[in-house]
Formats: C-alpha cells, structure tokens, sequence
C-alpha cells in the first residue's frame, strides 16, 4: 500500500472509529433505507458503513452505477408505479433538478446547512451538495506545453493529442458542457476548435486518465481528485485549473417523495451533511462541500479555486438539445 493511500485508510478507520450513534434512545431511526448511488464502488462502501456506524438500527440496501444508469433504473420504475430507492447519492445537480421538476423530491426544510456555500444546494432544499469535484486539464509531465487555460487546450499545435469524457455517459461532463456552451467567451464555438483539433470523446473519465497518465494523449479533460490521487500515485500527471474557471459538480443527496422510510431518509442526509460526512468525504480525497472542515492534502496549499457559475434550471432545460448536438460533433 502506497502512503497516500494508507494515510487514507487509515483517517477513514479513525473516523469510523469516533462516531457514535447521532440519535439515541427511542427516537432513533431504524428499519430499512435503499439507497441509489453513482459513487465509486469504494466511496459507496465507505459511506454506508460510516452511516450505518452512527445509526446502527438502520439496515442500507445500495444499488450502485453510473448516474445514467441510476436514473434509467429509476425512470422504469416510476414507470411501473414502483419507486424503490428511499434516498440517491448521484453525481450532478442536473438529474436531481430534473426529479425536482417532476415533483420525485421530498424537500426537508430542516437540514442543518450552515457553513455550506448557498449554492452548494437546492434553495428549496430539495437536494444537498456533499463535495465539490471540479474539471480542469490533466497534462502528462512529458507533454511539450503546459495549458494555462481552457482556450490554450484547443490550439492547433495540440491536434490529435486531447481526450475528454463524453456527456453521454458521464455527469460531470454533461454539467461542464452545460455550464461551458452558455458562456459567451467558450460556447458551442470552443468545442468545435476542439473537434478541429482532433480531440477524442470517452466514456468516462477514467479512461481519460488512462490515456494521459499512459502519454497516449498528453491532454486531459477530467476531474481534479482523480489527477491528484493518480499524481500522489507516482503517475507522470498534473492538474491546472484553467484561468477561465472550472466547471464543478457537487455529489447531491436526496430524498424520494415516495421513501417508504423518512426518518431514515432524514438520518442519512444529516450524517452526509454533518462534520462527520464531511471529513469523511475530505478522508477521500475530496474537497468538502463544507470549507470550514479543511482541504485534502493533494490541494496545493493557497490554491484559489475560480468556480464557473452553472445555472442548474438551464442545464436542465438544454441537456437534450446539447447531448443530440454534442454526439452529432464527436459521435456516440
């Protein structure tokens, strides 16, 4: 095990080890909670021990995949008349604003936010951010030029040498492109000097990863926690944030208006916004979606984050448009 990795471990262990159950007595939840999630098979893990560690009378069903796949699962079962999930753990704002939209969300005016960026969450409180995970350029450290900035990624001398995730398949990328084509100075334009410049659409972000860390492509569009961890790794890769800014998406957590356990619903979205959530999201390797919790050690101390604002209802309202315009330019 390397360092990085153990040091990881073991914050997780203290951390599970210092919890307590939150509620005692009488009034503690219990029963059955099913939880849909899109997060990593191991963050998933690490969550629902924790959550199970300080509520012990609440039994977790998960079901895990892809955000896409998550919300296909739920599409037929709403279909069916069947909801099972009682709480979702997915990757975007963008899916939870849609179940918003369709009135699939039980709102809870009670959760604890403070310390929280307003814009970390729903103003209805309808869902939760738990993290903030940014998209920047991943550069591999043998590439000829380091990209200061999103317009440096898409110059001709980088033609054939840039990988980027695919919205169709991934989160993250479809709030990026969402938040990036509604801004004057990129819009649909930077991403046809993208398609000029040969880039290449993957289905995730893992395999941009793979394709930088290895100098197959030297250029990266991916999230910032996997650079950073793949770096601390020994993988010949840095991450910049671009001086436009970045696109962010914050993990929400919600609740389904149909949960067959609310007050397990309630638990879980408390623990996932407690200080105690939250140092387990920074044990990691995120950044919290609470700042006063701290950093992950991979963020360069005084690093100044310049967060590309994303309006939610728009990304909602244009994701079909911009999924049929974006596979049309680099296709499926």
């Amino acid at each position: 095990m390397n360092k990085t990795m153990h040091h990881i471990v073991i914050a997780t262990a203290a951390l599970l080890t210092a919890l307590v159950p939150v509620t005692a007595g009488a009034q503690a939840p219990k029963g059955k909670l099913v939880l849909y999630t899109s997060q990593p098979e191991r963050d998933a893990s690490q969550t629902t021990a924790a959550f199970k560690q300080a509520y012990p009378g609440i039994e977790v069903e998960v079901f895990r995949s892809g955000t896409t796949e998550v919300m296909g699962k739920l599409a037929a079962e709403f279909a069916a008349g069947q909801p099972k999930a009682d709480v979702l753990l997915i990757a975007d704002a963008a899916s939870m604003e849609a179940l918003k939209k369709d009135g699939r969300l039980l709102p809870y005016p009670e959760a604890k936010v403070a310390g929280f960026d307003p814009g970390a969450f729903d103003a209805d409180k309808t869902y939760f951010g738990s993290k903030l995970i940014t998209t920047g350029i991943a550069v591999n450290t043998a590439a000829k030029s380091r990209p200061a900035s999103w317009a440096d990624l898409a110059k001709p001398e980088n033609k054939g040498q840039i990988a980027m995730p695919s919205p169709l398949y991934s989160g993250a990328a479809a709030i990026m492109l969402g938040t990036m084509t509604a801004r004057s100075d990129l819009g649909w334009a930077y991403f046809e000097k993208l398609k000029a410049a040969d880039a290449v659409a993957v289905r995730g972000n893992g395999a941009v990863l793979t394709a930088v860390a290895s100098g197959e492509k030297p250029y990266g569009v991916l999230v910032d926690f996997m650079a950073f961890n793949a770096k601390a790794k020994g993988s010949p890769i840095d991450f910049v944030f671009p001086a436009e800014g970045v696109p962010a998406v914050t993990e929400p957590v919600a609740m389904l208006k149909t949960t067959q356990n609310p007050a397990a619903a309630r638990a879980f979205i408390d623990f996932i916004l407690s200080d105690e959530g939250q140092k387990l999201a920074l044990a990691m390797g995120y950044i919290p979606a609470k700042a006063s919790v701290g950093s992950p050690s991979w963020l360069p101390p005084g690093t100044r984050i310049n967060l590309m604002p994303t309006d939610i209802g728009k990304v909602v309202q244009s994701n079909s448009a911009n999924l049929k315009r974006f596979a049309e330019l680099f296709g499926n």
